[in-house]
């Protein structure tokens, strides 16, 4: 992989789902590449596609046929071991729902994910911690924060992992219209400074319309 080569290609990706009917199509030849530092909205109807084809990028779910290469790595061509690997060292995901452990304090979930990489930073986790307004919630647990600063916990863990590529699906589905764009602003101010490439996945078009690529999954293919 070379520095001009898109840290994310995804190559006539098809994915289908069982149905009592047969198969069910829900990406149909999807063609998509980010770069490294690239921002890029992924929206869609309800039921699209949308977090398939985000699980796909990510090496979470298999997909039909095509090809998938993440941080130059052919996914198809991958045990699922290392697979594995290669979604602790390069991926991280942001989800809507926090998905924080409750039996962790703030300091170890943001840490959680970067000591499983090998990436962990005692610098760079404090460093987060005080851009994201967290210094002085690091030894509460997640039941003690609010929806906002929980969502804030997340997306340090995330960045903390050093990823390559960062997806997002729905970050801030969850929060108030004040806070998302706090949120937002946090989140794109640190994809900008750590060069990852990120996917972001929503319904608002005032959340698409701050990524630099807007794409819309529309039957199946990006349009």
């Amino acid at each position: 992989m070379t520095d001009s080569d898109p840290v994310l290609a995804l190559r006539d990706v098809w994915k289908s789902f069982a149905s009592a009917d047969g198969q069910v199509p829900v990406l149909r030849g999807v063609d998509l590449s980010v770069s490294a530092g690239e921002t890029v909205a992924l929206t869609g109807e309800s039921g699209s596609g949308k977090s398939t084809l985000l699980h796909i990028a990510g090496g979470l779910d298999t997909f039909d046929k095509g090809t998938v290469r993440l941080a130059g790595h052919d996914l198809a061509a991958m045990s699922d071991a290392k697979r594995a690997a290669v979604r602790r060292s390069d991926v991280a995901i942001i989800f809507q729902q926090f998905n924080l452990i409750p039996s962790l304090n703030i300091a170890d979930n943001i840490a959680f994910q970067a000591r499983i990489a090998g990436h962990a930073d005692d610098a760079l986790i404090a460093d987060l911690a005080d851009r994201l307004g967290l210094s002085d919630q690091l030894r509460k647990y997640p039941e003690a924060l609010s929806g906002g600063q929980q969502q804030r916990v997340a997306i340090a863990r995330a960045i903390a992992a050093r990823p390559r590529v960062l997806l997002a699906d729905e970050p801030t589905g969850n929060l108030d219209e004040r806070t998302s764009a706090e949120v937002l602003d946090e989140l794109l101010a640190l994809v900008a400074d750590t060069g990852a490439a990120l996917l972001l996945v929503t319904h608002s078009p005032a959340i698409a319309a701050r990524m630099g690529r807007r794409l819309h999954l529309s039957e199946g293919q990006l349009v």
